[in-house]
């Protein structure tokens, strides 16, 4: 059997003979990632979450039960990761979200960006996900754009205005890491903030979340919260932990197995998508292999279409009209842009950046949240105006 043919076989994401053990791992991480993001496709399918749909439901209806779905997973996957970090089983200040540098220009416009396109799009990237593996040709169209705005974030024409309009400008920290723990630490509070303040922070959260009886009266809901929450954290585990190989026996250095970034991660769905993009895209070339992203991207929509098929949701569906066509074309590419230059997405930043307590995914969070308002407070008044336009004198 050829290497490229054992690739595709076995998912592998190194294949090198000299390096047995470390392919293993690759390709226990990989197979980890799809499984987890199965479950997550799985869930969120079952429990229609939905990031714009938690901010649209509050926005227009007052309708709070969906965004205390997603901060209940936000709670769980801070509450987790926390614990793995204080057990000294992860850490996350090898991610990309603690970096002593905090480029909050990036976080800020990439986030608003992100936010107001994920609304013309009908849903961020992982309700893409779902919704294509519901049957959704309309987000089979969007996730295509959203890939290739993201390569070309990543490497193409929109780089540079990131790399060298946005990205400079930051916040420098000196040699701290940029999660509160770390800072709060830095400023004189002893160092078990590290393991209590992610707990105080997730019961605050679950307390205002229970606090609703139409929530606590939803279980499809609480399962949903619980059960993302819970990818997350497993996600971390399975690359921070699963995946770390003290020292590489090619380059006698730490290592991360199976990522695109060489750090620690869990799931983020936008620049995953675009690698995804370039390895069907490059497929003979042996040097792009799938990682834990682009396992999570397919597991996603494995699972979302298995209980699409279960539940007899699956059914095909298209465009509207012209303009139905120009709201996600133009939704996917800011959507690519604005979640590389962000570092992540509403479950890149909204709950694994969150997890850590990055100072730049809260960043990107809120910025995320405005975007969206602000689009869904503009599409009202266009509708209102064109009502108006069209009401006889």
């Amino acid at each position: 059997m050829t290497v490229a043919g054992e690739r595709r076989l076995t998912l592998a994401v190194i294949y090198n003979p000299a390096m047995p053990d470390t392919a293993h791992l690759a390709t226990i991480v990989v197979w980890s990632a799809f499984a987890l993001a199965f479950v997550f496709g799985a869930v969120a399918q079952y429990s229609s979450f939905c990031t714009m749909g938690a901010i649209t439901d509050v926005v227009n209806f007052g309708d709070w039960r969906r965004m205390r779905m997603w901060l209940l997973a936000i709670a769980v996957a801070i509450a987790g990761a926390g614990l793995l970090d204080a057990a000294g089983l992860i850490n996350v200040e090898k991610s990309i979200y603690t970096n002593a540098d905090v480029p909050w220009l990036s976080n800020v416009v990439g986030g608003l960006l992100f936010g107001a396109g994920m609304t013309l799009a009908s849903g961020c990237g992982s309700k893409t996900l779902i919704r294509l593996g519901a049957g959704n040709l309309k987000s089979l169209i969007v996730l295509v754009v959203l890939a290739a705005a993201a390569y070309m974030t990543l490497k193409g024409v929109f780089a540079g205005v990131r790399a060298y309009g946005l990205d400079p400008v930051r916040i420098h920290l000196g040699d701290k890491a940029s999660d509160l723990p770390a800072l709060l630490n830095a400023w004189g509070v002893p160092a078990s903030v590290h393991w209590w303040l992610p707990l105080v922070v997730a019961a605050a959260i679950a307390a205002f979340v229970f606090k609703s009886r139409d929530f606590r009266t939803t279980p499809e809901l609480i399962v949903g919260g619980l059960v993302i929450g819970a990818v997350i954290v497993g996600g971390w585990y399975v690359s921070a932990h699963l995946g770390y190989v003290a020292e590489d026996p090619s380059t006698l250095e730490e290592k991360f197995v199976g990522t695109n970034t060489g750090r620690a991660e869990s799931f983020s769905f936008v620049a995953p998508t675009a690698y995804l993009l370039e390895l069907l895209l490059m497929w003979t070339d042996q040097s792009r292999v799938v990682t834990f992203g682009i396992a999570g991207v397919l597991g996603m929509i494995a699972g979302s279409f298995v209980v699409a098929i279960a539940t007899r949701n699956f059914r095909w569906e298209g465009f509207a009209n012209a303009e139905d066509v120009g709201n996600h074309l133009a939704g996917g590419v800011m959507m690519g842009f604005g979640g590389v230059t962000a570092l992540g997405c509403t479950i890149g930043q909204g709950l694994t950046g969150v997890s850590t307590l990055a100072v730049g995914s809260f960043l990107t969070l809120f910025s995320i949240i405005a975007g969206c308002i602000l689009a869904v407070r503009y599409q009202m008044w266009r509708i209102d105006r064109l009502e108006m336009a069209s009401t006889p004198a």
